[in-house]
């Protein structure tokens, strides 16, 4: 119950934050959140790191932008084909690389992952170093005009809202228990007679899709893809994300986004801008001495204490 009420105060937050907060940076941090979370999925969950997965979020971004762009099609069928060619993607990757496991599995994702950056830097549609840009908005449903902030906000508080739901529906149905007793004990799980294989992929091509998703919204909002999106810095971002927020909780990723987001917005434009990277660096090093546990796990340490005294 109280689960519920904190869930119903951070929706109730979300509704009324762009009155308060600039939209566009909001809908940076619900892009990026998603994002995370679609990468906590597969790490926080099943115990796969994967180095890649940025690719995914590019895909979902080249192919949402390249429809908008010489189609006309109305943005939501264009965001459901950008996470359709991730979750492909993911599907097609996933079952190269859930064979493989630690660091070969990372590396098996990156080298993948950087195939695909080539290919995209090469390929005559994603504008090379230049990217695509100005891909327009549309017509929500040919109704709503999502040129305005405003309103891009909402939808994109929607989107997330849903890619968060099928997180937690995921991670707390059966399917997701396995996922756990996989991530805590792999052979044990073989020993029960699960094909550890398949619901490692099945969890690879999920997460996919909604880091697929997350880059398909990002583009309609900032109406631009760039190779930014499917370069291994960002993978390394969503672990920076990931581990600074909690990894292995549900609300991990979303603090961790807008704690790294907020830092790069708010810095890059001062004087520490030309040490960002520095800090961020510094950031990942305390995070991970002191505060392995994230923020919400620290905090959710905390609260278990409280109530066991």
């Amino acid at each position: 119950m109280k689960i519920n009420k904190l869930y119903l105060g951070l929706l109730g937050f979300a509704l009324i934050a762009p009155t308060i907060l600039y939209p566009v940076f909001l809908m940076k941090v619900l892009c990026f959140a998603l994002f995370a979370c679609a990468f906590n999925l597969l790490l926080g969950f099943v115990g796969l790191l994967s180095f890649g997965h940025a690719v995914f979020l590019g895909t979902g971004g080249y192919v949402t932008g390249y429809l908008m762009m010489n189609t006309g099609i109305t943005p939501e069928l264009g965001i459901l084909c950008g996470t359709a060619a991730a979750a492909l993607l993911g599907a097609f990757y996933g079952k190269l690389s859930v064979k493989r496991e630690g660091i070969y599995f990372a590396m098996v994702t990156l080298a993948l992952a950087q195939l695909m950056f080539f290919v995209y830097l090469q390929a005559p549609f994603t504008g090379g170093e230049d990217g695509m840009q100005g891909v327009p908005r549309g017509e929500l449903f040919g109704l709503i005009d999502l040129s305005d902030n405003m309103a891009m906000y909402y939808f994109v508080l929607a989107v997330f809202v849903f890619g968060f739901w099928l997180i937690h529906r995921t991670i707390h149905s059966p399917f997701g228990q396995v996922l756990k007793a996989i991530r805590e004990n792999e052979p044990r799980a073989v020993s029960l007679g699960y094909n550890v294989n398949d619901y490692k992929w099945v969890a690879f091509i999920i997460s996919s899709a909604l880091a697929g998703l997350a880059g398909s919204t990002k583009t309609l909002v900032f109406q631009l893809a760039s190779l930014t999106d499917v370069h291994w810095h960002m993978s390394g971002e969503v672990v920076l994300m990931t581990l600074v927020g909690g990894m292995g909780t549900i609300l991990g990723p979303l603090v961790g986004a807008g704690v790294v987001v907020g830092i790069q917005n708010y810095l890059s434009g001062g004087e520490l801008g030309n040490y960002l990277h520095i800090i961020m660096g510094a950031i990942f090093v305390i995070c991970v001495l002191a505060f392995r546990s994230g923020i919400v796990g620290e905090i959710n340490k905390v609260i278990k204490r409280n109530f066991s005294s």
